[in-house]
């Protein structure tokens, strides 16, 4: 079984990221998603999800303090930036992950999601 993490402070964006992966990958998954980051970094070592999706705009703790935040010596989870951002420097500002897989605009498209789970 898949375990895939949404942090996300956007109900609808994470209703349908779960919904479009749910129809395109042929393995059962199990979803946990958060509404912000603080919250999912505390439960995200504990979860250990297979798959990571980020949102960088949110309230209180963005995604880009989450990454900073993030002990990657103990997540071996893929992480992909899903944001509504088309900000080239949001892409650029990404790319400096090294552990960021990908960075993909809303909503999240079925080409997306077979190259991420194939």
């Amino acid at each position: 079984m898949l375990i895939i993490a949404l942090i996300d402070d956007d109900p609808i964006s994470t209703f349908v990221t779960e919904k479009l992966i749910s129809k395109n990958v042929n393995e059962p998954c199990q979803f946990y998603k958060y509404q912000n980051a603080e919250d999912a970094l505390k439960d995200i070592y504990n979860v250990k999800p297979n798959y990571l999706f980020l949102d960088l705009n949110m309230p209180d703790m963005s995604g880009w303090d989450f990454l900073e935040r993030l002990d990657i010596t103990k997540n071996q989870s893929e992480i992909y930036i899903l944001s509504s951002s088309v900000d080239e420097r949001d892409i650029r500002k990404a790319k400096k992950y090294d552990f960021v897989k990908a960075f993909f605009s809303k909503p999240l498209i079925k080409k997306y999601i077979k190259s991420i789970f194939s």
